[in-house]
């Protein structure tokens, strides 16, 4: 009904105005009957007014029975024949500049709605510099939808800089994009826009400690969190774990050791072995295998799973460590591991000592 009302009054405006020019009196008259008809929902009617009115060729009177076919269309839903049509429109150079532009404007609306985003942005590009909140909106979502969202961000920092009090939308939109991009500083400036508005919404803080952990500042993460803590604002501990599991996502598994390391230090989440076992894991993707053996032997000491100590063999024997790495493949083996790859370790550590003992035998003689 909605829609229904707009291209009534679209239309409407568009006789109305067509009134000021020189236009045939014919003409005009079925214009004003297919409007009055379109207006009552009886469509037949306005379609037959149209049908019956002729205009000569490369005319206005052409142009404008174009157009009401085109909202004709559109109202009924057809809106490939909408498209056409008031494509023509626009095409033909005959109306005057305020109308044009009118025209234009509802072109990209129609095009925008069937996602022919290169037409919207054909349209509404070359009116860009002096654009109103709907026309950058329109532009904004063909780039979006076109795959082209650094050519969108732009356009948005103009919007929101030149309207401080733009919907909140418009900051969370630019703070998407921006981590999309990988600006995370960018991103985290907009964040902190939104969060001025909002300052006990958790979800905003929570927002802020990933784009924070995403640019790799682990440290002002966690503090961004504990200063949440502070004002009395709760996460969820999935909410929690969900910033570590995004530090692997990203590639970061260093800073997701140090931030949930940090998180289980500081009691933001209680110390449990599944969540040992993730950070002994993020410790040794990021080569830090010191720190994730000591985390492995505690949790094979207390599990006594062959799968721990199987990752402490391995941790030790990747340091070098042949005898520790040896141990713990015994307790490996004793705690049921596979054989063929308790086997395989083995002769490969048994190897490298025989052969360290032999270099040092060398040395000494």
């Amino acid at each position: 009904m909605v829609r229904l009302l707009l291209l009534i009054a679209l239309c409407g405006a568009g006789t109305a105005h067509a009134a000021e020019q020189a236009v045939d009196p014919a003409v005009f008259r079925a214009l004003d009957t297919a409007q009055i008809a379109q207006k009552k929902g009886d469509y037949a009617a306005a379609r037959r007014a149209l049908d019956a009115a002729s205009a000569k060729p490369d005319s206005l009177e052409e142009v404008l029975l174009w157009r009401s076919r085109g909202y004709l269309a559109w109202a009924q839903g057809n809106n490939v024949q909408a498209l056409e049509m008031l494509d023509r429109v626009v095409k033909s150079a005959k109306l005057d500049a305020e109308m044009h532009r009118a025209e234009e404007l509802n072109l990209a609306r129609l095009n925008l709605n069937e996602r022919r985003y290169a037409r919207v942005v054909a349209l509404l590009a070359p009116r860009q510099a002096g654009a109103d909140e709907e026309v950058l909106q329109m532009l904004v979502q063909a780039y979006q939808g076109m795959g082209q969202p650094a050519k969108a961000l732009p356009l948005a920092e103009r919007y929101v800089q030149a309207n401080p009090k733009a919907a909140d939308s418009w900051l969370q939109f630019l703070v998407a994009m921006n981590a999309d991009l990988k600006k995370y500083a960018a991103a985290e400036r907009w964040q902190r826009q939104l969060m001025l508005r909002q300052p006990n919404n958790a979800q905003g803080w929570r927002q802020l400690a990933a784009l924070q952990q995403l640019s790799g500042q682990n440290g002002k993460s966690l503090a961004t969190l504990r200063a949440a803590y502070q004002k009395g604002l709760r996460f969820s501990e999935s909410e929690l774990d969900n910033l570590v599991l995004l530090a692997g996502a990203a590639d970061q598994p260093w800073q997701g050791a140090k931030l949930l390391a940090g998180m289980l230090d500081q009691g933001l989440l209680p110390r449990t072995a599944v969540r040992e076992e993730r950070l002994a894991l993020l410790w040794w993707q990021a080569r830090e295998r010191r720190q994730a053996a000591t985390l492995f032997r505690a949790l094979a000491a207390r599990s006594g799973s062959a799968k721990h100590w199987m990752n402490l063999a391995q941790l030790e024997m990747e340091q070098a460590r042949w005898k520790a790495g040896l141990e713990a493949l015994g307790k490996a083996e004793r705690a049921g591991a596979e054989r063929s790859k308790v086997r395989s370790w083995r002769n490969w550590a048994e190897s490298e000592l025989s052969f360290a003992r032999e270099k040092r035998v060398a040395s000494a003689g």
